[in-house]
């Protein structure tokens, strides 16, 4: 539980959708660090797989990163592995 009331305020006039939005990537970013934790694999590895900065692989795993479907197919098929699971 938020115990600082200011937060609390702050936190209830996020809209719902934004809200959805931030806990996907999120979730996303959590996933992609327990996978890479897993395969013994760090950020520097997914890089040179993905072909990108180590530095935006960082920016991608604060989970602020706005996530498209192709990124996510790329980086399950580097990593061998689903990120995302729909029913």
């Amino acid at each position: 539980m938020v115990k600082n009331e200011l937060f609390r305020q702050c936190l209830a006039a996020v809209p719902a959708e934004q809200k959805a939005q931030f806990e996907l990537s999120f979730g996303i970013a959590e996933r992609i660090h327990e996978v890479l934790s897993k395969k013994g694999l760090t950020q520097k590895d997914l890089a040179k797989q993905l072909h990108k900065r180590e530095s935006e692989i960082s920016k991608w795993l604060t989970g602020r990163h706005n996530f498209t479907m192709q990124t996510i197919a790329k980086i399950e098929t580097a990593l061998d592995c689903q990120l995302i699971k729909i029913a």
